[in-house]
This record gives structure tokens, sequence and C-alpha cells, in this order.
């Protein structure tokens, strides 16, 4: 097979985040997210994002085969142009906050925790510096 076609006709479409409890991450990423589930069931729920892939959130005791790794070696990255004004409004909510607002190089960035320790990461890109400047 080749390289070309397989990259071509190869989509993200759906991230999977393997929980303990699918109704009550449910509940927080119905809140977070704003949408209702578009699939809901006992060991997992399903969000379409208007931006494109969906989040699947499935019972790590029943999925197959059986995870290797637990939460929080990975993150799902939200672009947003007001950082700080969203850092307050999760904090204000009750989200634990693993990094407060924070310049780095890629730019203006904060880290929330969902109830399982996965990582939230909301971030806005370093301006391109001017040309000639």
């Amino acid at each position: 097979m080749s390289t070309v076609a397989t990259q071509a006709s190869t989509a993200l479409s759906l991230v999977i985040l393997l929980v303990d409890d699918p109704a009550a991450s449910a509940r927080f990423y119905r809140e977070l997210f704003g949408l209702e589930p578009v699939e809901e069931s006992p060991t997992f729920a399903m969000f379409a994002l208007p931006s494109g892939p969906a989040v699947g959130l499935w019972s790590r005791r029943t999925v197959e085969p059986p995870p290797a790794a637990s939460a929080g070696a990975s993150e799902l990255c939200f672009m947003e142009a007001d950082v700080d004004g969203l850092h307050a409004a999760w904090a204000a909510r009750g989200l634990t906050i693993a990094q407060p607002p924070t310049d780095m190089d890629f730019g203006r960035t904060f880290v929330a925790l969902d109830p399982d320790g996965h990582r939230l990461r909301v971030f806005r890109p370093a301006e391109e510096p001017a040309h000639g400047a």
C-alpha cells in the first residue's frame, strides 16, 4: 500500500478517553462543551465537536484490549483567543487547574484536568514577529 494513498484517505475523526464512569464524565463534558452527547450508553458516550473530531468517553473496565497506561499522558488541546478569560470561567466552575495561564514559547496556555485526570490544554498561539522589525 502506498504511503501517499494512506495519508490521503486517513482523517482523524474520534479521540477516545478511557474513564472510570462514562455517565459522570458525560455530565462533565456536557457542561464543558455546552453540547449533548450524540451517543450515550452505560459504557460509552460521544460528543461531536463543531470543529471536527468527536470525543468519546469509554469505560476503562470494558475497553478491549485493556489499557496499559493511565490518564495524563496525553492532552486534548483547544485553541482559544481569550485564554485568561476561559481559565477564570473554568476555575470558577471548579475545574482542577494543573497549570495557570502561562506564556510559553508557542504562546499563552493553561492546563485543566477532567475528573479522570485527563489534561485539557487551552492555548493561544504566539503572534508571528513582524517582518523587517
